[in-house]
C-alpha cells in the first residue's frame, strides 16, 4: 500500500491509531530523508496532544531499532544487566554501579550520554580522567566488557539511528515531553545494545524531567511494557530528584565523590541508591547470592573500577582535574536547612562550566558546586553552605542569581523529615 506524510500525520491528528504498516514507513522514510523534519515534527506533535497506545508505542519502538545495527553479547560468560537513569544533578550513580555490579557477577554494557541543560552526562564526568577514552569501536566494547565486566562507553552511530534524528527534531519543536516518545527513544537504544535485563532509575521532582509521581509513573509502566514486550527483564525504581544527590554537582566533583564511594565511604545518598540499584540488576539478571553492599567495603568492586578506567585509556590513579576559581555562599541564618532545589543548583553548575547549553559546546571538567550541607542538617550563620567552582570568574554572578532562591533555612529545632530515595517500584 502506497504511504504518504499527510495521511499518517492526519490519522493520529484525528486521533486515531497508526497502522503497523504507517508506523514502520515513517521511520523508516524519516531515517532515509524522504519524510522532511517539518513533516515529522507536525506527527511527533499530534502524537504530544492525542497520545499513543501500547501497542502505537511498541511498534514505533520496534521500527526505530529496526532503523539500526542490534549488539549481541552471547558470547559472554555472564548474564548481562544495563541501568538507564532519566537524568538529574549530582548523578553520578553510574559511576559505582556499573563496576559494583560487575563485581557481583553479572556483565554491565553500559551506554551512556552527555549532558545537556542542567542534567549532567556520564560521559562528560569520565572524560575528566585524564586518557579515558568514551568512543569506542563494537569489538572494543566487548574486549572491555569481556576483561573487566563493565564498559561505560558511548552509543555508537549504527545503534537506532532514527533515534539520533528524531531527539534532535523534538528538542528544537517542543515535544520532547511526550511520553511514547521518551519512552521509544529511551528504550529503542537500551533494546538494541542487546542486554538482557534493565534496571531503569525514573527521577521525580524539581530536578527531574518528570516533575510529579503520576508523571513518571505513567513514562516508567510505558517503559517497563516495551522492556518486557521486547523479551527484555525490565524494571524500574522511580527515585527522588528535589534535592541533588550526593554533595557535587559538576563532571571532576562527581568522579571523587564517586571513587570516594567505591573506597567505602562518600554520602549517605550515594551509597543507598547504588546498592539499591545493584540488588536489582542482580536480580533481573538471575544472581542472588552476591551482596553489592560487601563489594563496596571489601574493595571488589573499586578493583574493577581501575580494570575498566584502564581499559579504556584512563589512569585511575592521576590527579583529576580542579578549577582555576571557587566562590563560597554562606549561610544567611542558623537553623535547619529544608530545601536545597535541584533544578537550581543544577542550572548554577551548567552556568559555572559544567554543563552545555547545545551538543557541540565545550564543558569545564572542574566545574560545579559542591554542597557543604543536606535538607535536614543543622546550620550555622557564616558557615560555608555551597561552594561555585569555575575556571572563569565572570560566570559567578550568573550562577549566583539560580543559588540565591535554591535553598531554605528553618528555625533550629524545627521538625523536618527528607523525603526516601527511592519512592516506588515498577516491573
Amino acid at each position: 500500500m502506497a504511504m504518504d506524510a499527510v495521511s499518517v500525520i492526519r490519522t493520529k491528528r484525528d486521533r486515531a491509531e497508526l497502522s503497523d504498516q504507517q508506523i514502520d514507513w515513517v521511520i523508516d522514510a524519516y531515517t532515509r530523508g524522504e519524510v522532511a523534519d517539518y513533516q515529522m515534527a507536525a506527527l511527533n506533535m499530534a502524537i504530544l496532544l492525542n497520545g499513543m497506545n501500547r501497542r502505537e508505542i511498541a511498534r514505533w519502538t520496534a521500527a526505530m531499532i529496526a532503523s539500526g545495527e542490534r549488539m549481541e553479547f552471547s558470547s559472554l560468560s555472564r548474564p548481562t544487566a544495563d541501568k538507564h537513569s532519566t537524568g538529574g544533578v549530582g548523578d553520578k550513580i553510574t559511576l559505582p554501579l556499573a563496576p559494583l555490579v560487575a563485581a557481583c557477577g553479572a556483565a554491565v554494557p553500559q551506554l551512556s550520554g552527555r549532558g545537556l541543560g542542567h542534567t549532567g552526562g556520564t560521559l562528560d564526568k569520565l572524560e575528566s580522567i585524564p586518557g579515558w577514552r568514551a568512543l569506542l569501536s563494537n569489538e572494543e566494547m566487548l574486549h572491555v566488557l569481556d576483561t573487566t565486566g563493565a564498559v561505560i562507553c558511548a552509543a555508537g552511530d549504527g545503534l537506532a539511528p532514527a533515534d539520533k534524528k528524531l531527539y534532535a527534531l523534538r528538542d528544537v519543536t517542543g515535544t520532547v515531553e511526550a511520553i511514547p516518545l521518551i519512552a521509544s527513544s529511551i528504550m529503542s537504544k537500551k533494546i538494541a545494545e542487546g542486554t538482557g535485563s534493565l534496571v531503569l532509575d525514573v527521577k521525580v521532582g524539581t530536578g527531574a524531567f518528570m516533575k510529579t509521581i503520576e508523571d513518571a509513573r505513567e513514562l516508567a509502566s510505558t517503559m517497563v511494557g516495551l522492556g518486557t514486550d521486547h523479551g527484555v527483564r525490565t524494571v524500574a525504581l522511580l527515585t527522588d530528584m528535589s534535592t541533588p544527590l550526593g554533595l557535587t554537582a559538576g563532571n571532576a566533583l562527581e568522579v571523587r565523590e564517586s571513587v570516594e564511594v567505591l573506597a567505602g565511604g562518600g554520602p549517605a545518598d550515594v551509597v543507598e541508591l547504588t546498592v539499591a540499584l545493584a540488588r536489582e540488576m542482580l536480580d533481573a539478571a538471575g544472581i542472588k547470592d552476591a551482596d553489592p553492599a560487601k563489594a563496596l567495603a571489601d574493595g571488589s568492586a573499586m578493583d574493577v573500577w581501575r580494570r575498566m578506567i584502564a581499559a579504556q585509556g584512563g589512569d585511575p590513579d592521576a590527579a583529576l582535574p580542579t578549577a582555576r576559581e571557587t566562590h563560597v555562599v554562606s549561610a544567611p541564618a542558623s537553623g535547619v536547612l529544608t530545601r536545597l532545589d535541584a533544578y537550581d543548583i543544577g542550572i548554577a553548575a551548567w552556568r559555572l562550566g559544567a554543563g552545555r547549553a547545545r551538543k557541540e559546546d565545550p564543558v569545564q571538567a572542574g566545574a560545579g558546586v559542591e554542597l557543604h550541607a543536606k535538607p535536614g542538617d543543622t546550620v550555622t550563620a557564616g558557615q560555608p553552605l555551597l561552594t561555585l567552582h569555575t575556571d572563569t570568574p565572570d560566570r559567578f554572578d550568573y550562577a549566583l542569581q539560580a543559588v540565591e532562591g535554591s535553598y531554605d533555612i528553618a528555625a533550629a529545632g524545627t521538625d523536618f523529615k527528607a523525603a526516601p530515595i527511592v519512592l516506588d517500584r515498577i516491573a
